[in-house]
């Protein structure tokens, strides 16, 4: 008889609560943080109450499936998420040329064009090839109005909106990683309270999970100032930091598998109302570090569980949405903009970093800042254009000056 130890059953079910509960923390702040964000963009984009919580219910459902199988499949950590960024950007881009359908148009050529990057690595090089103060500057751009929403809506609805960013504020000393969702469940009390106390009423049947699918169409308009941003914010805000925020615990991405995998979820999500899934980045960490597990090896179970837990989220998904409906005015752009907050101060950081790109990083942002469209196409689309230009003949003349002395 071997003296060697045996691990019985009950040793495994303890060996496997550390990232089973990590992989319940990662999905519930994931969502919670930042779910607000994706029905403020796909309403913006032209998706009425419906078509918004069916976008949010198939997002939940497309990066679950894909979490639980690259996880499984691989072993490691993989988690997935939807396009915070891509989300803003939307925001911002607003309603475009051919409405709801052409959005949902733009979102699966995001998916192809994301495939694609998987299969042809000289996309992915042209990518990385956009400056990142650049791009970074772009999506601060975008992100600021939506940050300036909370004080806006704290001078309209002071009762309904100072409980949600004192919470916020307080929550920041003791865990940011819960500020957010205990914004949003501060949010949820107001709300409550609001309709126990006036005359709006909450829309029970509007609870019910289901899909509502858009025929998609295609308009330039959409192609320029929907796709091409989405999908460059989508890349350098998301996939690459992905993969980066992995190499540092250790993990190397399969990057073919990954940009399939997502890509795919993504067109088969678009006309159900999903805008873009991709490799996460800030949760990313929650489910790849040592807290999720101390053995590296086991550490794809948290990523696996968030997966189960997402599609749990799901089902509830339909509720959170009808909440947010009821929300008085002012409520759910708070807890948008608080969540973007961070965001926002890591794009200005990247944007401003490197003082020989600052004066394009500038004139990307103000541009995407000013919401300005020409043409029917958004000012994310123009920001990086014009920032490009500056950034040449700025670079060009500098180049110049220095071969002259």
């Amino acid at each position: 008889m071997s003296d060697s130890p045996q691990t019985t059953e009950p040793d495994i079910v303890r060996g496997n609560a550390q990232p089973i509960s990590a992989g319940i923390v990662t999905a519930l702040v994931g969502f919670t943080s930042s779910f607000a964000v994706v029905l403020t963009g796909l309403t913006a984009v032209g998706a009425d109450a419906t078509q918004a919580a069916s976008g949010l219910l198939v997002l939940c459902v497309a990066q679950a499936l894909g979490m639980v199988w690259l996880s499984r499949r691989y072993k490691i950590p993989i988690t997935l998420a939807w396009s915070t960024p891509g989300a803003a950007l939307l925001a911002g881009a607003g309603a475009v040329h051919g409405g709801w359908p052409a959005a949902v148009g733009a979102f699966i050529v995001v998916g192809v064009a994301i495939v694609l990057t998987g299969l042809w690595p000289a996309l992915g090089k042209l990518i990385s090839a956009i400056p990142t103060p650049l791009a970074q500057a772009m999506l601060a751009g975008v992100l600021l109005p939506l940050c300036l929403a909370p004080i806006g809506a704290l001078r309209d609805a002071p009762l309904a909106v100072a409980p949600v960013i004192l919470v916020w504020l307080a929550a920041q000393r003791f865990s940011k990683r819960w500020a957010v969702p205990l914004a949003f469940l501060t949010a949820a009390v107001v709300i409550c309270v609001g309709l126990m106390t006036s005359e709006n009423t909450l829309d029970v049947s509007a609870m019910i999970p289901r899909i509502d699918l858009t025929a998609p169409s295609w308009t330039w308009q959409a192609m320029i100032g929907i796709a091409l941003p989405l999908y460059i914010v989508t890349m350098a805000s998301q996939n690459i930091p992905g993969v980066a925020v992995m190499n540092s615990f250790g993990y190397t991405v399969p990057w073919r598998p990954s940009m399939i995998v997502t890509g795919i979820g993504t067109v088969l999500g678009a006309p159900a109302g999903g805008h873009a899934i991709n490799l996460a980045a800030i949760s990313a960490a929650l489910a790849a570090a040592p807290t999720a597990h101390h053995d590296p090896k086991r550490r794809w179970i948290a990523a696996a569980t968030a997966g189960w837990a997402y599609l749990v989220l799901a089902v509830g998904s339909a509720g959170v949405a009808a909440l947010v409906v009821a929300a008085p005015a002012g409520v759910v752009e708070t807890v948008a903009g608080l969540a973007l907050l961070a965001t926002l101060a890591a794009s200005l950081t990247a944007a401003l970093s490197d003082p020989a790109e600052r004066e394009g990083a500038v004139v990307t942002f103000l541009i995407a800042a000013s919401g300005v469209a020409v043409a029917g196409v958004g000012s994310a689309f123009w920001a990086l254009l014009v920032g490009l230009i500056v950034r040449a003949v700025l670079i060009g003349s500098s180049a110049s000056v220095r071969s002259k002395s």
